[in-house]
């Protein structure tokens, strides 16, 4: 009686339908079970055992046949995973990583341009041949990607920001717009035939006045670095020195990669140097982020109503509006650009707490735009690449098929 009451009724289930299935004699089983169900139980555990194994060699879904299968189909389902995600990843941020490859490829295809135009600006040259040939003999193809490093940081994580900043703001700006006056501007831009107006400008304006504002807090630094080792050797020469004293603290600068031209600086004008000219910074990138982007979008929009049906997406149109950007954005900032120049590389012959004599921006004064078809070609260059990269980038992350 205490044998039967401890057996299970579901093996009292088991072993009537295995009687059944073995055609055997019913009554003996229902006999013996109650009398030895250990021996019941392990017999029933023998039986299912030989039965999975069974399964297992005739292919069947066996344990180890189940296991088998689900580790050969990890490896594609954990790559495809991984795929897809990074495929919305890449699709959610495709204004950051398209800005960020155009970066790096438009700074590395015009750098020569930046650097003759930084040297024609602090220094006197009879024009731009003459620069290119002191340079060459002097440094040869080295002085020309000297400093490279910085800008190729800087300019990087600055147009990635500024770019993602700028979407960003318009949008948000257009809201403000919309809300208070009753204007789409988006869907006005977006319209078949539609003109720059006052509130296209506006919102363009301000969302890129956002930007420049905003990026100067990354930017100064990695410029100040990049200026320093464009212009080491002509600091450390001693007919440009300001001062008596002060060829010692500028011949420091000279042959130093981007860190450790940042140490330098921190060594002699503490850590607040890095941000040596920041308010003239601060002005000409605010200023010139909004020109910029408001010819960027006023020009494609003009190709767009003007240039018939397809125009807002041919690389031609987009070549034409990255180059008028730049163009004219340098145009209008440069004097406030030669200043912010000139004060920088005065300061690096300095110490902390020794006063630099500040800059002024003189507008229309010839000295002030020594270099400025220099900038100009290579403003129009780099933004022709990097807008004909930028879009043509950001439309292939975003034609990538999910899967």
């Amino acid at each position: 009686m205490r044998a039967t009451a401890t057996l299970p009724a579901a093996d009292n289930a088991l072993l009537d339908d295995s009687s059944i299935s073995n055609n055997g004699p019913t009554a003996g089983h229902r006999r013996l079970a109650p009398s030895f169900p250990i021996m019941s139980q392990q017999s029933n555990n023998q039986e299912n055992s030989t039965s999975l194994k069974g399964n297992s060699k005739d292919g069947s879904n066996g344990g180890t046949s189940t296991s088998t299968s689900s580790l050969t189909n990890a490896g594609p389902s954990s790559d495809g995973q991984f795929w897809n995600s990074t495929q919305r990843l890449a699709k959610k941020y495709r204004t950051e990583v398209a800005a960020s490859a155009s970066s790096v490829l438009s700074t590395m295809s015009t750098f020569p341009l930046d650097s003759v135009k930084t040297r024609m600006q602090t220094y006197k040259y009879a024009g731009f041949v003459d620069c290119v040939k002191q340079t060459y003999h002097t440094e040869r193809l080295r002085g020309f990607f000297r400093g490279v490093t910085a800008p190729m940081l800087s300019i990087t994580a600055v147009r990635t920001v500024s770019f993602s900043i700028y979407q960003r703001s318009k949008y948000a700006y257009s809201d403000w717009v919309k809300r208070h006056f009753g204007f789409d501007v988006m869907s006005h831009v977006a319209s078949h035939g539609s003109l720059p107006n006052f509130w296209t400008v506006a919102t363009f304006g301000a969302a890129g006045a956002t930007a420049g504002s905003c990026i100067t807090l990354i930017a100064c630094p990695f410029e100040l670095t990049k200026l320093s080792a464009q212009v080491s050797v002509l600091m450390a020469d001693k007919k440009n020195c300001l001062k008596p004293g002060s060829h010692a603290i500028a011949a420091s600068y000279q042959n130093k990669g981007t860190l450790k031209t940042m140490g330098n600086i921190v060594k002699h004008r503490g850590l607040g140097g890095l941000y040596t000219g920041f308010g003239l910074h601060l002005t000409r990138d605010t200023l010139g982020t909004a020109m910029y982007f408001i010819t960027y979008e006023s020009s494609k929009q003009l190709l767009t109503t003007f240039g018939g049906a397809g125009t807002h997406n041919n690389p031609f149109a987009v070549l034409i509006a990255g180059g008028m950007c730049g163009i004219v954005s340098w145009a209008l900032i440069y004097p406030v650009d030669s200043a912010k120049s000139i004060y920088q590389r005065n300061s690096l012959m300095y110490s902390k707490g020794e006063k630099v004599e500040p800059v002024k921006i003189r507008f229309f004064q010839r000295n002030m735009y020594r270099g400025l078809g220099v900038s100009m070609a290579r403003s129009c260059a780099v933004n022709a690449v990097f807008f004909s990269s930028f879009e043509f980038l950001k439309k292939r992350i975003k034609a990538m098929e999910d899967h």
